[in-house]
C-alpha cells in the first residue's frame, strides 16, 4: 500500500470519520482511502517524532495502516477512532524501535516552544546549532516521556486522551510531560553551558 504524499493530505473532519470508520469496517475500499488521506499527516508527524527520521516514520505509518485494515473490525465504534489509531501508531514505534534500536526526535516535528524557553535559547543560538542541541536534550528522555511530551506538546491532545492512547492515568501523563520539560530545558541549557 502507498502512501500518498503527506503534504498534500487534508485534515481529518471529525463530523465524517465516524461514518468513514463504519463503512470502512463493512469493506468500503474507498472509505478505508478517505481514512488514510485524512490521517496520514497526523500518524507521519508523530512517528518521526517518534522515531527521529522519515524513512523510519513511512515505515512506521505504512504499517500502522496495515493494522488499521486488518484490525478494523475490533475497533469499537462507540468510541473515537484517533485514539485508536494515536494507539497503534505509539505501539508499532515502539516495535520499530526495539527492532532498530531508533531512539531520537526528528525536529521538523518539534515545535518551537519546546526549543526555547521564554525566547532566550533560541535567541542565542543558530538553527544549526539548536538542532544537535535539541537531538541532544531529547535523548535524554525515555520512552515514556517522548511518547507523552509528542502526543501532548506537538500533536496537542489533551491530556485525558494522551492517558487514553498511552493506557495509563492523566496524573501519570501530566508528570511524564512535565518530568519531559523539565529534562528537555536541562540539557538544552547545559548543553548551551547556561544554568537552567
Amino acid at each position: 500500500m502507498a502512501l500518498p504524499d503527506p503534504e498534500r493530505s487534508p485534515d481529518p473532519d471529525g463530523g465524517e470519520v465516524a461514518e468513514t470508520v463504519e463503512l470502512a469496517r463493512r469493506g468500503d475500499l474507498a472509505a478505508f482511502e478517505r481514512l488514510i488521506l485524512a490521517h496520514e499527516r497526523r500518524v507521519l508527524r508523530t512517528a518521526q517524532a517518534l522515531l527521529g527520521n522519515r524513512e523510519d516514520a513511512r515505515d512506521a505509518a505504512q504499517e500502522a495502516f496495515l493494522r488499521v485494515f486488518r484490525y478494523l473490525d475490533r475497533f469499537d465504534a462507540r468510541r473515537e477512532f484517533a485514539p485508536w489509531l494515536y494507539r497503534l501508531v505509539v505501539n508499532v514505534c515502539r516495535d520499530i524501535q526495539r527492532k532498530r534500536g531508533v531512539v531520537g526526535v526528528d525536529l521538523s516535528a518539534v515545535g518551537p516552544e519546546l526549543l526555547a524557553e521564554e525566547g532566550e535559547q533560541e535567541a542565542r543560538v543558530d538553527a544549526g546549532d539548536r538542532e544537535r542541541m535539541v537531538r541532544g536534550a531529547l535523548a535524554v528522555l525515555s520512552g515514556k516521556e517522548r511518547e507523552a511530551l509528542v502526543l501532548r506538546d506537538i500533536e496537542g491532545l489533551p491530556t485525558a486522551e494522551v492517558a487514553r492512547v498511552l493506557g495509563c492515568m492523566e496524573v501519570t501523563v501530566r508528570s511524564h510531560v512535565s518530568r519531559a520539560r523539565l529534562k528537555l530545558r536541562s540539557a538544552l541549557a547545559a548543553l548551551q553551558g547556561v544554568r537552567p
